[in-house]
């Protein structure tokens, strides 16, 4: 049985992994990017690709698993925004080797 603190970093491993997982596409990152600029409906996203509003939903599905977006649903309307806890969490890995080049 792993300890509290092994697991807890295991946790936190896995949640990692997820997050760049969702950031190791180009399609998920600009689509990230737009969001960065504000809340965005699925069909303003989808808007510059060339990719069906259900390739777009599969996309976002996978960065809302990741908690990168927050998607609210008024009827057939979905708006979505960025969420940036996971880009902490991120943020705060790389910081720990910040050291190596600088």
């Amino acid at each position: 049985m792993l300890s509290t603190s092994r697991a807890a970093e295991a946790r936190s491993q896995a949640r990692l992994d997820v997050v760049f997982h969702a950031l190791s596409d180009r399609t998920r990152r600009s689509l990230l990017a737009r969001l960065a600029r504000g809340p965005a409906m699925v069909s303003e996203l989808a808007a510059p690709f060339d990719m069906s509003l259900q390739a777009v939903s599969k996309h976002l599905r996978g960065r809302e698993a990741a908690r990168l977006v927050v998607r609210e649903v008024d009827g057939r309307v979905h708006d979505c925004s960025l969420a940036p806890g996971p880009l902490r969490d991120i943020e705060r890995w790389v910081e720990d080797y910040r050291s190596f080049w600088e």
